[in-house]
């Protein structure tokens, strides 16, 4: 009976990320305050309490190993594949790369992870508006923080975190000349946002537009593979 309360359970008491105790604290007492001016009020309190909690879950996530695959850096659905010219600040050059956007809204996953091993080799953050980040604008005029990393063979990917509408702080945890591994947490964004991802020249992304990204398992490419870019269909 306790292994199966358990396994009930399992997927809804997740670790919380670090980042939401103080907002889930400060849900919390506003709940309470409202439930001693007038209960009702102190149920929706507490609900939004509990949809903070949820919102800052950190599940663990099973990262393919196989080298010379990314993996997705962020839950949430991909809203464009399309070649796109990197942020300044990255440092990959004027020429377009192919880029994945993936979109998080309010109800995923929002921490982060990196794509591959590697080394971090650039962070740049740019202040900028809050655009809605399904927007195809908000890439490059939204506020945002921009990773380049290194991998084994000296290639090298470009990972924008991008505030959203309602998102007004980016956390990125990385330090320059960081060694990290694929699907290693690395930062999160607060509230609903985008994830842009730049891959080198040449390769082809394994995203198909309209696909749902788990972040740190959903393969986006294979730096050697040989496969065309992937489409997909609704059914």
């Amino acid at each position: 009976m306790h292994s199966q309360i358990s396994a009930i359970l399992k997927p809804v008491l997740v670790p919380i990320h670090s980042a939401g105790w103080p907002f889930i604290a400060a849900f919390a007492a506003v709940a309470l305050a409202l439930a001693l001016v007038f209960q009702p009020l102190g149920w929706i309190g507490a609900a939004l309490t509990l949809w903070c909690t949820y919102f800052f879950r950190d599940p663990p996530r099973v990262t393919p190993v196989r080298p010379d695959l990314l993996v997705s850096p962020a839950d949430g659905l991909v809203q464009m594949v399309q070649p796109a010219v990197p942020p300044a600040e990255l440092g990959l050059g004027a020429a377009p790369l192919p880029r994945i956007s993936v979109f998080m809204n309010v109800f995923n996953v929002h921490v982060n992870r990196v794509p591959a091993d590697g080394e971090i080799v650039g962070l740049a953050y740019h202040p900028g508006k809050f655009f809605n980040a399904s927007l195809d604008k908000a890439s490059e005029l939204n506020e945002r923080q921009s990773v380049r990393l290194r991998v084994a063979d000296g290639r090298e990917v470009g990972v924008v975190q991008i505030a959203g509408l309602v998102a007004r702080r980016i956390r990125c945890d990385l330090v320059l000349g960081q060694g990290v591994r694929g699907g290693q947490r690395f930062g999160i964004i607060r509230f609903g946002s985008r994830v842009d991802v730049y891959l080198p020249e040449g390769v082809a992304a394994l995203a198909a537009v309209g696909q749902t990204m788990i972040a740190g398992e959903t393969v986006i490419a294979d730096l050697t593979g040989t496969e065309a870019m992937r489409t997909g269909e609704r059914r």
